[in-house]
C-alpha cells in the first residue's frame, strides 16, 4: 500500500483543499458536488487527479 507522509502527505491534502473549495463554488447541482467532495476525500489521490481531469470548475467572480 502507498504510504504517504510528511511534505507529500501536506501537499495532497493542501491539494484536496483547494478541489473542495472550488467544487463548492462551481455551478454544479448541490447532489454532484456533494459526490465530487465524497470522491475527493474518500481517495485523496485518485479523486483529485479525476476531479482535474473530469470536475467542475468554480465560476468566475466578476464585479
Amino acid at each position: 500500500m502507498l504510504e504517504i507522509g510528511g511534505i507529500g502527505g501536506l501537499i495532497v491534502l493542501i491539494l484536496d483543499i483547494w478541489a473542495i473549495v472550488s467544487i463548492v463554488g462551481s455551478a454544479a447541482s448541490t447532489g454532484s458536488k456533494v459526490l465530487w467532495c465524497l470522491l475527493v476525500l474518500i481517495l485523496p489521490i485518485i479523486g483529485f487527479i479525476i476531479w482535474l481531469v473530469a470536475g467542475p470548475r468554480s465560476v468566475p467572480q466578476t464585479r
